[in-house]
């Protein structure tokens, strides 16, 4: 007598939307887990501020939510209708007004590197969210969709409603811009030099 395996797949996003709008609970719970961390990450990228890109994360999901019940299967993918909201979300807030960039670090734990590599690692990511934040706005989003949440360029043309082309030139010319903003700082940053 065999050993039986339950080989159920993961039920894809569109499957949980669905159970969610049925009054599933429990599938809101697993869509939100799956979706929420890219979704501030995008934000936070792009909005450089953490309070603000969970507000805007959350108002991402919240929007999914009430989408929901009218969802029509095959038209976008969820993740994808949930990355073009929340970009949208950031350029509103950032025609609202252009926030002073961030130095802030998420919480290190126990056993982490030493004080002086965290503090380079600080003094980098500071100085990448500066520069990301000098950037124009759909450059900004294309880089940090593309190389920073590594989504594929058909992807990041999807949620930014523009051809394939388009990403390319956008992350080509942001990538040359962030190059050009960091590059008298690179010694300071403690990038080698050579």
């Amino acid at each position: 007598m065999g050993l039986t395996f339950d080989a159920s797949p993961e039920p894809s996003d569109e499957e949980l939307l669905a159970r969610y709008a049925a009054g599933e609970a429990r599938a809101a719970r697993q869509l939100t887990e799956r979706l929420l961390p890219r979704a501030f990450r995008i934000a936070y990228r792009l909005i450089g501020d953490r309070a603000e890109a969970e507000d805007v994360a959350q108002e991402a999901m919240l929007r999914l939510w009430r989408q929901a019940p009218d969802w029509q299967g095959g038209r976008a993918q969820v993740s994808t209708w949930l990355h073009r909201v929340t970009v949208n979300l950031c350029a509103d807030h950032y025609r609202r007004r252009r926030p002073a960039p961030v130095a802030e670090m998420p919480d290190i734990a126990d056993g982490a590197p030493s004080a002086s590599a965290r503090m380079m690692a600080a003094d980098r990511e500071a100085a990448l969210q500066a520069a990301l934040g000098l950037l124009p706005d759909r450059q900004r989003q294309a880089v940090v969709l593309r190389h920073i949440e590594g989504l594929t360029n058909p992807e990041i043309a999807e949620v930014m409603e523009i051809g394939v082309e388009a990403v390319e030139s956008l992350t080509a010319r942001g990538k040359r811009m962030l190059a050009s903003l960091l590059a008298g700082r690179r010694g300071e940053l403690g990038y080698d030099e050579s």
